[in-house]
């Protein structure tokens, strides 16, 4: 290659993978700014909480979390869409983004936390003491769902389908997600198109913000992951 690196490269869509070198012919992207929610007293005791359970709120310590993210927010983006999921601790996490950005909350339950069964509300120890054989099995393999639960494949599946529902209805726009750690490292492992046990590498902080940006032929660039703003 040759030539000036930051120099638009109109190459039709579908041939060239490279984002820096991108040009007006491949469209305008689809930004997802994904939030995960601020700390609530599960967070705050290192308890599996998912979706099925106490569904807790947010902490005072969470809401000042939510509200520093949505500052942050609201000051790099034009957002034109606050996605959440149904859960209480992202719907209140996602209407301080909201407030500081002008639009409502819709609600889309493909971004909601994994089900946890019988281990929501317990501690990874409790967990080891209680379901030990179950618990080998889960961590060796995305495919098996704790009793009673989800496993982490039927997340990712039906992550990605509301991945291409947000993208088709707000092709082009600048779209906040509040989730949680499960589907936010979905979207990213879809991303970077690895396999599902990347996953265990990630480390995801509340209220940290994580931007990928999907071009309309189907290219996504991660853009920054687990920023918490001061």
């Amino acid at each position: 290659m040759s030539g000036d690196p930051a120099a638009p490269v109109d190459t039709p869509p579908g041939t060239n993978p490279l984002i820096g070198w991108r040009g007006g012919v491949h469209g305008d992207p689809t930004t997802l700014v994904l939030l995960r929610h601020g700390v609530t007293l599960s967070t705050e005791r290192k308890l599996f909480s998912g979706s099925g359970g106490a569904d807790p709120g947010l902490t005072e310590t969470g809401h000042q979390q939510a509200a520093r993210a949505a500052a942050w927010i609201a000051d790099r983006h034009d957002v034109d869409v606050v996605v959440a999921s149904p859960l209480q601790r992202t719907r209140e996490t996602a209407q301080h983004v909201a407030d500081a950005v002008g639009v409502d909350v819709d609600l889309e339950p493909g971004v909601a936390e994994a089900a946890f069964g019988e281990w929501d509300g317990r501690s990874f120890a409790e967990i080891m003491e209680g379901w030990q054989t179950e618990l080998q099995d889960w961590l060796g393999s995305t495919a098996v769902a704790p009793p009673g639960g989800e496993a982490f494949d039927a997340v990712d599946e039906r992550v990605a389908e509301a991945r291409e529902r947000i993208l088709r209805e707000h092709a082009g726009r600048t779209v906040v997600v509040v989730s949680h750690v499960t589907p936010i490292k979905m979207l990213v492992k879809q991303a970077l198109d690895v396999p599902t046990p990347v996953i265990y590498r990630m480390e995801l902080a509340p209220a940290s913000i994580t931007t990928i940006q999907w071009w309309p032929d189907g290219t996504p660039s991660l853009r920054g992951f687990s920023i918490v703003p001061d």
